[in-house]
């Protein structure tokens, strides 16, 4: 019953418009102080303590990491990298997209940045050579989503505050995955080209394709400083942020010099406010996780579900269901921040590996930030293209249905996310 009326309290104050964070601290105090007996002291105690989490340092890091990389020419000299190795195949340029999107998904750690960091440059291109504005759309839209699943990532860094899992193993779990799901879109993508005789690029000489790693080859530094340094044990994942920080910061000002000092403080500024949303968005997470574990609805629901007789295949494609629909109404960080403390205690009931759990929530993600009414996705490419959402939606349909059917695949075969953590750490 107490469940009951915090989800409706929780729905009725979400649907008034209400930023999610705002709704999640709100539901939790109204129902703390009318119908339990917690002390105050005890709630002021619980958000500081849920914060205080050397991982949660990352996310500012990180999110500074992106934004440098994204203001510094990174982004452009990947591109022309991606460009030179792919862009002789059917549909080139927009291969080349899905490539620049992967290489920056390995650098920035967020979706909105990768798309905006390569869509803005790359959509002209490709309506210049003659591509349809919904394909090119399409490709960077969903190729953007891979942002959260090629590590470094700040949603497996979400999930791993919220359920106690390691980062490091996260951020490995992530990379197959990650590379799988580029080569699908790659796929859908060239499929897609072949089929319409969309235009190719004349082919790169080899001579070429050094010049532009060359270029390049600063930015493509960073993702194995950061994945480098995590394995070998030089750093964890906190301390590759900060690195990763200070490196793109260097790489932006003064090797590539397409940054100057006087923008520097617009990007601290940028970062810190981005920084300080999520920051609140996880702080009002925690208190409504403890709700939910001083209301035992956690256990009652891990105990409903062995009653009912449900295995791992049905409880995974009942998360499904419930995490595509959560991915309607919310974005990502307040997903896995409210989601994961009810679903994760009912997953290790049922012997479900944490890991394997938590890159199947952000392939989930992944899909809900590519389709209305709250694709976060959608509306940074919206900006980019000046296409409607309906008409966005419609555009990203064939790489939504590639990503459908890869969920199924990462649900059902955990081998694929945990063989690389399993073989670096051990079991």
């Amino acid at each position: 019953m107490n469940a009951l009326i915090i989800f409706v309290l929780l729905l009725a104050l979400m649907l008034t418009g209400m930023p999610i964070s705002i709704s999640l601290g709100l539901t939790v105090l109204t129902f703390l102080f009318t119908m339990t007996q917690v002390p105050i002291e005890s709630v002021a105690l619980k958000l500081f303590t849920g914060i205080e989490k050397f991982e949660i340092m990352a996310i500012p890091f990180f999110i500074l990491a992106g934004n440098f990389l994204t203001h510094g020419g990174v982004a452009r000299r990947m591109i022309n990298f991606a460009t030179s190795m792919v862009g002789h195949w059917h549909g080139g340029l927009a291969l080349a997209g899905v490539m620049a999107c992967a290489l920056f998904a390995a650098v920035s750690g967020s979706s909105p940045a990768t798309v905006v960091a390569i869509g803005s440059i790359i959509m002209p291109a490709m309506v210049r050579q003659g591509y349809p504005k919904g394909f090119g759309a399409g490709v960077i839209t969903t190729s953007g989503a891979l942002g959260i699943l090629i590590p470094p990532s700040i949603v497996m860094v979400m999930y791993s505050v919220s359920t106690n899992t390691s980062v490091g193993k996260l951020f490995m779990a992530g990379v197959i995955p990650g590379l799988m799901l580029a080569t699908l879109l790659g796929l859908t993508t060239w499929y897609l080209a072949r089929k319409h005789n969309y235009p190719r690029l004349k082919k790169a000489t080899w001579g070429e394709r050094f010049i532009a790693f060359r270029k390049s080859a600063w930015g493509l530094l960073l993702i194995v400083i950061v994945m480098g340094g995590i394995y070998t044990g030089i750093f964890t994942p906190t301390e590759a942020a900060a690195m990763s920080a200070v490196y793109a910061f260097i790489v932006a000002v003064f090797v590539y010099k397409d940054m100057g000092f006087k923008q520097v403080p617009k990007v601290l500024l940028d970062s810190a406010s981005m920084s300080a949303m999520l920051l609140y968005i996880i702080t009002n997470a925690v208190l409504f996780s403890f709700l939910m574990t001083s209301e035992n609805i956690p256990q009652a629901m891990a105990g409903w579900i062995m009653d009912k007789g449900f295995g791992v295949v049905s409880f995974l494609l009942v998360v499904n269901v419930l995490l595509l629909l959560a991915g309607n109404v919310m974005e990502p960080s307040s997903i896995v921040l409210i989601m994961a403390p009810i679903l994760f205690p009912v997953a290790m009931t049922l012997g479900i590996d944490p890991v394997h759990f938590g890159i199947m929530m952000v392939v989930n993600m992944e899909v809900g930030m590519c389709h209305p009414p709250v694709g976060l996705n959608l509306y940074v490419a919206s900006g980019i293209t000046k296409m409607g959402i309906s008409e966005l939606t419609v555009a990203v349909m064939p790489w939504l249905l590639t990503m459908l059917a890869f969920l199924m695949i990462i649900t059902y075969i955990p081998q694929i996310s945990l063989w690389l953590p399993n073989l670096l750490y051990g079991k």
